[in-house]
């Protein structure tokens, strides 16, 4: 079985997706400079997905979940 990739994603029409990089791994593009743990929420719009990165005590936006409550960094605590 191969891995699935962001096209597989769209073509199955996933509205959302997230990536949580609590080690600060990806690339600083994407994550900032310094790099910083980083949320992303992924959401599908016009058939491509849209990356919304959330750090620090900033709060999680997800269109799938609205009533999520939870910042960035109380996500990272709890992997604590």
């Amino acid at each position: 079985m191969r891995k699935a990739h962001l096209r597989d994603y769209e073509e199955m029409e996933i509205e959302e997706y997230w990536i949580i990089d609590y080690a600060a791994l990806g690339a600083r593009k994407f994550i900032g400079n310094p790099k910083q743990p980083t949320f992303f929420v992924c959401s599908l719009v016009d058939g491509e997905y849209q990356m919304t990165p959330f750090t620090g005590n900033t709060p999680i936006v997800s269109p799938t979940f609205p009533q999520f409550k939870l910042s960035a960094q109380q996500i990272f605590n709890l992997a604590l």
